[in-house]
């Protein structure tokens, strides 16, 4: 049946590794378009994700009408991949969505795969994923090379940054299908002030511990304020992959007393662990934990890459620093620390910014707009 107006839509998210940002975006989505009268599901990896997904899963699957669905994902392209493939195809069936929204490239495909219709449409967000490779690697060219294949199968682009549409645009190509940026947004609850604990260190890092976002020169930017004299502490809060290559390196460097990890927690408590947030990402898009803190009024610098300049705006210029180079890091940390004045000040102004252009609802407002806009032009 086609989709007639003022009807709620079945709406069918699917990702690959429900961790991190992409997975926040798409539980607020979720959640959102409940909300709103839509029957929402979503299918994620059944290999990642631990039991803090499962945690989120059982809290959001009563409002789903379409359910939740585990599929063993595997994150590099294998010759399974068909048989998960065709147990998409058999849910997409049975479920029979109006959209099928696919969150990051893998999963991105095995949506945008399915036989077209004039009664779905296929969305897709890339979250960074496959467009962080360098096309000058196999890896990159042969991703930048399915992309391609996938982009005319493609009814609406939500890019959630500037940049991942730009990206997106100069490696890949220009979209024959709608292309729309919806920036990520907080809930009203997360402009709520957070109490700094009074075992706060001087600076605090919150999220994954993988390579691109950089924990690393963290350390090392650590490591070079204190060679210099200036002995500042870090809380590293988070996990993930590199979690005992980063362990390996505070021994090495000699800072067992000055750095502490303390696990993954909820971002509010990280963020209450330091004075000043240090956002250090080799490469992101538009990452959460930036707006996250910026709208409880936190203190931060962060890596001048990716999206991470439009969630600051150009007011707000002198809080980034150039990305991958732990002495353009310690320079930044060290002018915030010793300006706190300043930095609060800053953090109040783009606490503002936030409040405007980076809400939940503005967020979920625009993904529904750009579902009845790729309505419109099928």
């Amino acid at each position: 049946m086609p989709v007639v107006e003022g009807q709620p839509l079945r709406i069918l998210h699917a990702t690959r590794a429900p961790v991190g940002g992409i997975f926040r975006h798409i539980l607020d989505l979720a959640n959102g378009q409940a909300e709103r009268g839509h029957h929402v599901g979503i299918i994620a990896d059944s290999l990642t994700g631990g039991e803090r997904a499962e945690q989120a899963f059982a809290e959001i699957t009563p409002r789903l009408k379409l359910g939740v669905y585990r599929v063993a994902i595997r994150r590099e392209p294998l010759p399974t991949d068909l048989l998960v493939w065709s147990r998409f195809r058999r849910m997409i069936g049975e479920l029979k969505p109006d959209v099928l929204h696919g969150h990051g490239a893998k999963a991105g495909a095995f949506l945008r795969l399915n036989k077209a219709s004039n009664d779905t449409i296929r969305a897709y967000t890339p979250h960074g994923g496959s467009l962080h490779y360098p096309l000058s690697t196999l890896k990159g060219y042969l991703y930048a090379r399915v992309e391609r294949a996938l982009m005319d199968k493609t009814d609406l682009f939500l890019f959630e940054s500037a940049f991942a549409r730009d990206t997106y645009q100069r490696t890949i190509g220009i979209p024959k299908g709608l292309v729309r940026c919806v920036f990520n947004g907080v809930t009203a609850n997360e402009f709520d002030p957070v109490v700094k604990a009074e075992d706060a260190t001087d600076v605090v890092y919150v999220g994954e511990f993988r390579h691109i976002k950089g924990a690393d020169l963290l350390i090392d930017a650590v490591a070079r304020l204190r060679a210099d004299g200036r002995p500042v502490t870090l809380t590293l809060a988070g996990d993930g992959e590199e979690t005992a290559n980063l362990k390996a390196q505070v021994e090495r460097l000699g800072l067992g007393e000055a750095v502490r990890f303390i696990g993954h927690v909820k971002a509010r408590y990280g963020f209450s662990k330091g004075s000043l947030l240090v956002v250090p990402s080799r490469g992101d898009s538009m990452p959460y934990v930036v707006i996250e803190a910026a709208a409880a009024g936190i203190p931060m610098v962060a890596a001048n890459v990716g999206g991470i300049p439009e969630i600051f705006g150009p007011d707000h210029t002198d809080a980034l620093f150039a990305p991958s180079l732990a002495s353009a890091m310690a320079d930044a940390i060290e002018g915030a620390l010793d300006d706190p004045d300043a930095a609060q000040e800053r953090a109040r102004l783009l606490r503002e910014r936030i409040f405007v252009h980076f809400s939940q609802k503005a967020m979920v407002e625009g993904v529904l707009a750009g579902y009845r806009d790729a309505f419109a032009n099928r």
